[in-house]
């Protein structure tokens, strides 16, 4: 592979973007989220997973149009908001540290990075969102005309079961385990 923006993405972007989410799990681990903010902050946890892991698989598995490019757009926008107001409810709850509010800049601007390298790649695409360019809009949905290696789909897949998955899959059950003791 020698496309500069594609190994941005893979091997820089991806890998950085799920040690800032495992770092903020780490985190709420230490200021006790379960004693704090408790629940409620646990669903906005994964509401934004939802967020940004739905056009992150669209990426992996499909060919980038302008549809796919529209749904990562709204969905880095409505993320961003729901970060707003993740932090603005647990400031009330808890202590953010600095790391803290360090990490969390990594988690709003690593999207981005990714968003605008995408964009970057499909050029075209983007303008014809906006009626701009050479290129028809397309608005539709289809696997990937070259698929990406398989071991690096496994391995991806694998990293985010690892370090998003399971920590914030442990975070709710502590949190609701924590829940259920205070009744």
């Amino acid at each position: 592979m020698q496309d500069p923006q594609m190994l941005l993405l893979l091997y820089f972007v991806l890998p950085v973007w799920l040690i800032a989410g495992f770092a903020d799990w780490l985190c709420h681990r230490a200021t006790h989220i379960e004693s704090t903010s408790g629940l409620k902050e646990t669903y906005i946890h994964i509401l934004m997973f939802l967020e940004m892991g739905t056009p992150l698989l669209l990426a992996l598995f499909l060919e980038v149009n302008a549809l796919i490019i529209l749904l990562m757009i709204v969905l880095f926008f409505c993320h961003e908001a729901t970060a707003l107001w993740d932090v603005s409810y647990a400031v009330k709850t808890r202590r953010i540290s600095p790391a803290e509010q360090h990490i969390h800049s990594f988690l709003e601007m690593v999207p981005l990075m990714a968003l605008l390298l995408v964009i970057s790649r499909h050029w075209p695409q983007f303008l014809a969102l906006f009626g701009a360019g050479f290129e028809a809009p397309r608005f539709t949905l289809s696997l990937r005309a070259e698929p990406l290696p398989a071991g690096y789909i496994a391995a991806i897949l694998s990293a985010i079961f690892v370090l998003e998955m399971l920590p914030y899959g442990e975070e709710y059950l502590r949190v609701r385990q924590a829940r259920k003791q205070m009744k």
